[in-house]
């Protein structure tokens, strides 16, 4: 194992042992759902920067996988859309994290009528080698895991849920980014890595990571305001910005002309015509906003028509649209 990646054990232990509330900084509210209470500890173990519990990847019973464990919030929240015994899945290198995490659930048990222990199953393992079988997963998550990884790391950590996911299944994640360069000081701190602030990549290399193992489809999500690493306090000359992204690559199809990446692009046809069509599958009706992936847009700007119109990035992605 990489030295760097003892260093973030050590973190990591050190934060089951003792929570750390300011270890990262969640910039979304927890998702508040009828009937789930979530115990007091696993809200100051919520080493997330992001939220990655969606209702609209979580129907049907999923088989799902958590990577990184935390407190086991996270796990409690996926447990509530799948309630048959093993039907969430913890994976966590760190001793001291799944020992926690597992009496963390047993305070949520008293207080969730709904919610027995046995639909969560613990397993030691790292996100670099996970202990599940292929093809066996409908959702997984991490939450300001990733981003810690170094290059081949990383390479080897997205092969892996590619490998465990099921066609069509999903990989729901939060990972901080900044588009600034990270100087090689900052980035070789093994302690700041380890804190989710200077692995942070610019987002089109995070999602590049992500397509280039296979992932057809890319949602982004969210894009929120995260750290600041001001200089005086970081071996940093400028001001750096770093934000936190929640995204979804789905285990689809690789389309012939590349990845289909949404980052909250819409055309809006204001044409005098009944609809349009660009004979590529996208039907344009007046006046109704279509989401599109980054790859369309382009397409649909090139035609220099003066009736469609197509929006810059908002960096919020809920469904639906070209693809």
């Amino acid at each position: 194992m990489d030295h760097y990646l003892d260093t973030t054990i050590n973190v990591y232990r050190d934060a089951a042992l003792k929570p750390n509330v300011g270890l990262c900084c969640t910039t979304s509210p927890m998702n508040a759902l009828p009937g789930l209470q979530v115990p007091a500890i696993m809200q100051e173990m919520n080493y997330g920067c992001g939220s990655i519990v969606n209702v609209g990847d979580l129907v049907n019973n999923p088989k799902i996988l958590y990577v990184g464990i935390g407190g086991g919030m996270e796990l409690l929240q996926f447990s509530y859309f799948n309630r048959n015994a093993g039907g969430v899945i913890g994976v966590d290198v760190v001793d001291e994290m799944l020992t926690i995490c597992a009496a963390n659930l047993s305070e949520a048990e008293a207080l969730n009528p709904w919610f027995k222990k046995e639909f969560i199953e613990l397993r030691k393992g790292s996100a670099l080698a996970l202990p599940i079988e292929d093809n066996s997963i409908d959702v997984a998550g991490q939450n300001c895991l990733f981003n810690i990884f170094k290059e081949n790391d990383l390479k080897t950590a997205l092969q892996e849920i590619y490998r465990v996911l099921k066609p069509g299944g999903r990989l729901v994640m939060s990972d901080p980014i900044c588009n600034q360069e990270i100087n090689k000081e900052l980035r070789n701190d093994e302690r700041l890595r380890a804190l989710c602030l200077t692995g942070s990549l610019p987002l089109q290399s995070y999602i590049k990571a992500i397509t280039d193992i296979g992932f057809g489809t890319i949602e982004v999500r969210a894009k929120r305001p995260y750290r600041i690493l001001a200089p005086g306090k970081y071996a940093t000359n400028e001001l750096i910005y770093i934000e936190s992204v929640e995204v979804c690559a789905i285990k689809d199809a690789m389309p012939a002309d590349g990845p289909c990446v949404f980052t909250g692009k819409a055309a809006i046809y204001y044409g005098e015509e009944e609809y349009f069509d660009d004979h590529k599958g996208h039907i344009l009706l007046p006046n109704q906003p279509l989401a599109v992936c980054d790859k369309t847009a382009v397409n649909l700007a090139a035609l220099n028509r003066t009736d469609i119109f197509i929006s810059a990035s908002t960096w919020f992605y809920d469904g639906g649209g070209c693809c």
